[in-house]
């Protein structure tokens, strides 16, 4: 499973458990294999008919993590929040995953895009996003 997929189910997946059986996948021209969740198995499968407040969910998370986590504008906190190991090699894995064309060994930059661009990922997939967080 891709990173980008487990940050994906972490937050569309929390605390949806009533919702996850009664929505649905956007209508596409052939099915698509989904998790035992419910939840769309790749993150091009992840349009919902109704978006998932992104924000709320990880206030929602944060409140109750005894870290205080700015994953407002840092992946790895991001990553922590939702019980993903954010060593270097995995947001190296997730540059990957979406396209980053920057050196991976300047990490302080790959980690500002990579939070950016995990943002508008979850807002293409169904996120409610504030522009604060993807701009």
């Amino acid at each position: 499973m891709s990173i980008f997929t487990r940050i994906k189910d972490a937050i569309f997946g929390h605390d949806r458990s009533t919702e996850a059986t009664t929505r649905k996948p956007a209508q596409q021209s052939a099915p698509k294999p989904t998790t035992t969740s419910g939840i769309p198995a790749s993150p091009v499968d992840a349009k919902w008919e109704r978006e998932v407040d992104v924000e709320a969910v990880l206030e929602s998370r944060a409140a109750s993590n005894p870290q205080k986590l700015n994953w407002r504008s840092s992946i790895v906190d991001l990553m922590k929040l939702l019980d993903i190991d954010s060593n270097l090699e995995n947001r190296r894995e997730l540059a990957r995953e979406l396209g980053y064309t920057g050196s991976t060994e300047d990490t302080a930059t790959m980690n500002v895009w990579l939070h950016k661009r995990v943002m508008e990922e979850l807002r293409k997939n169904g996120g409610k996003v504030p522009a604060s967080l993807v701009a």
